[in-house]
């Protein structure tokens, strides 16, 4: 364990570089999924199943990425664990009913008579819209220190709004992706409009974080640190102008360039979480608990690594063999 300096201290960094990787990926891959669930009511009924043959192959596996996420703030940082479910036990509890809910209505629709099918449509998009706002309100009280005041409620609120519209935004670029002709047409239009949803979101998130300490205010306008910061919110600025010119012109001919909408997204929700993630750093709990007090003793986080190097990568080898199995455009629902 010595081998790489004092592991309290290389330790606890690696897990939360893992665990915050691991969030990272969940949000980008299972907030498309659910974006195409918020994205449900605008499109019609033939349309809906296009769009469910777009997920169904890498839905329920996204999740996965959310499980080995509390799982490794659990057993890596426990104290930190109690201390974030106990301040949001009640989004958490809504948001395990909304993926219970969307999963069950995910297979429900597709043994359904037909006079039954639009049930468990809104269903699944009633499941997607409360995890998305769930995760999007415990968002907010996450950058506002845990704290259940009415000024952090109404602000955790607006950031439930501003997440699901940016998931909304994603699955719309996803659908362009995936799909064609009058569906890939709509999904641009969806795109245009959920685009401004996420440049507000990052941006009411980016105002507030630094006001949320001194500490945090410092390392966002102090010189030089001001001057380490300023390529993200630039370039996040080129590429929202950039995507935004992009849509203004899509779909293209022969379907050229169908991915560069959900590769520049990407591109933003890594950016945003990257600014988040320079913020708040070294604390796990905002203002309260940082990963070196939070973390489990130096001997038990050795042993979990050694089983973390073999799981992760398996589930990375596991999600990248299953998209590139199913690349290309969605073909049509069947069940047979």
């Amino acid at each position: 364990m010595n081998y790489f300096g004092d592991p309290t201290i290389w330790l606890p960094f690696v897990f939360a570089g893992l665990m915050g990787v691991s969030i990272l990926i969940y949000v980008i891959l299972d907030g498309f999924d659910l974006g195409v669930g918020v994205l449900f009511p605008f499109a019609e009924e033939d349309e809906k199943d296009r769009m469910i043959a777009s997920i169904g192959p890498f839905w329920d596996a996204n999740e996965t990425w959310l499980v080995l996420a509390v799982g490794l703030l659990l057993v890596a940082f426990p104290s930190a664990h109690g201390a974030i479910l106990t301040a949001l036990y009640l989004p958490v509890a809504i948001m395990l009913i909304g993926l219970i809910l969307r999963g069950v209505a995910f297979e429900f629709r597709a043994k359904a008579p037909a006079p039954h099918k639009r049930l468990w449509n809104n269903a699944f998009f009633i499941g997607s819209l409360m995890t998305s706002l769930s995760q999007g309100f415990m968002l907010g009280m996450y950058v506002m220190g845990l704290e259940w005041t009415w000024i952090n409620f109404a602000f955790g609120m607006l950031t439930a709004v501003f997440l699901t519209v940016g998931y909304s935004f994603i699955g719309a670029t996803w659908v362009i992706h995936k799909t064609a002709h009058t569906l890939q047409v709509k999904a641009v239009a969806w795109a245009r409009g959920g685009i401004w949803g996420l440049v507000l979101g990052i941006g009411a998130i980016s105002l507030a974080t630094p006001f949320v300490s001194t500490r945090i205010f410092d390392k966002w306008f102090n010189w030089p640190e001001a001057m380490y910061l300023a390529p993200l919110p630039i370039l996040s600025a080129l590429i929202v102008y950039w995507l935004w010119a992009m849509l203004q012109k899509m779909p293209f001919s022969d379907d050229r360039w169908s991915w560069l909408p959900f590769a520049a997204a990407t591109a933003l929700w890594i950016m945003a979480f990257g600014g988040m993630a320079y913020s708040f750093y070294p604390y796990v709990v905002p203002e309260q608990i940082t990963i070196y007090e939070a973390a489990s003793a130096p001997e038990s986080l050795f042993i979990i690594l050694i089983g973390t190097c073999v799981v992760l990568p398996t589930i990375m080898a596991y999600t990248v063999l299953s998209y590139f199995i199913f690349r290309g455009k969605a073909t049509e629902l069947r069940y047979d």
